[in-house]
């Protein structure tokens, strides 16, 4: 196991507040981490209030395990959040959960731990898997996909502008030398690159899509976000920090479409009473003032939104 790594959760007062913590009440964070929200959850708790942490990736279960021996009132849950709904620790919590948390991405600990191969500023095995004991590792899909789907990727998930042009140095670089390290890849993509933006790494973007695609990050939230609903109770919140555009406009669409009600065909006589919201969404979007950024830059991109769910 890697030694542990220093990690901040971003806005950790703001989304306790959003969650409208009940002493007895029930929550979940589908994102444990090392646990920041999760100990600013059960520092709000009572005796009989209860929380389910969620994560995917084996540390992070580690050290929620730690957690969980020394505080009865937290479960620990190994699984992607996806599956939210359907592990057997919320298996008789449908419509009776009072708040979620989703502190979305990729933590400081993975990205600081070379060995798990997030980060091009430090060396290590081009892996990228928040659970690497499942799953194709960043290095066998960079060295076996072909030109067009690596362009493709790194449009779509990191809208890099020169994508075809970094595809097109992967597969001349890797048909003389597999390619497995971060470093490794990362001055490839700086060569491909023809205008390095200020204080941004030329391999950012094309780092960010290849990890998107490793773990089917978007797939996963929109399955994630859809089975908390049925979760939820009347009054519970939804409260989910997403760290760049593309998923936040994942989260926002969500709770938009969720907002409005069932779409029906346009031009149809139809009152809204008859379109079914299920979520409302609560004040605006929350950033992390300049202090926060100020200690952890990470903070710098958050965005927090919350929407609670009607009935």
């Amino acid at each position: 196991m890697s030694p542990h790594f220093r990690h901040e959760a971003v806005l950790r007062e703001e989304a306790t507040d959003a969650l409208l913590i009940k002493p007895d009440g029930v929550y979940i964070d589908a994102t444990f981490g090392r646990g920041g929200h999760s100990k600013a959850i059960l520092d709000l708790l009572g005796r009989d209030g209860k929380l389910i942490a969620i994560d995917r990736d084996p540390e992070a279960i580690a050290a929620a395990n730690e957690l969980q021996f020394s505080d009865s009132r937290l479960k620990v849950v190994h699984a992607p959040f996806s599956a939210i709904k359907d592990i057997k620790e919320t298996s008789g919590c449908a419509n009776s959960v009072d708040g979620i948390l989703f502190d979305l991405g990729v933590s400081s600990p993975q990205l600081d731990d070379a060995e798990r191969g997030f980060s091009f500023l430090r060396d290590g095995p081009l892996d990228m898997r928040m659970n690497p004991l499942s799953g194709i590792n960043a290095a066998d899909w960079i060295n076996n996909a072909k030109e067009s789907e690596i362009a493709d990727v790194f449009f779509k998930f990191g809208d890099e502008k020169y994508s075809r042009r970094m595809a097109k140095q992967i597969i001349r670089k890797r048909a003389t030398k597999r390619i497995t390290r971060t470093e490794q890849l990362a001055e490839i993509l700086k060569e491909a690159n023809p205008a390095w933006e200020k204080e941004k790494h030329p391999a950012t973007r094309a780092f960010q899509a290849i990890r998107i695609l490793i773990n089917q990050e978007f797939d996963e939230l929109e399955s994630g976000l859809d089975g908390s609903l049925s979760l939820l109770r009347g009054g519970g919140r939804l409260v989910v920090i997403s760290f760049h555009s593309l998923e936040d406009r994942i989260v926002k669409r969500f709770m938009v479409n969720r907002e409005k009600g069932d779409n029906f065909p346009r031009g149809l006589p139809v009152t809204s009473g008859y379109l079914n919201p299920e979520l409302k969404r609560v004040a605006r979007p929350k950033r992390a003032n300049s202090e926060e950024v100020s200690i952890n830059p990470r903070a710098r991109s958050a965005v927090m939104r919350v929407a609670e769910k009607l009935g």
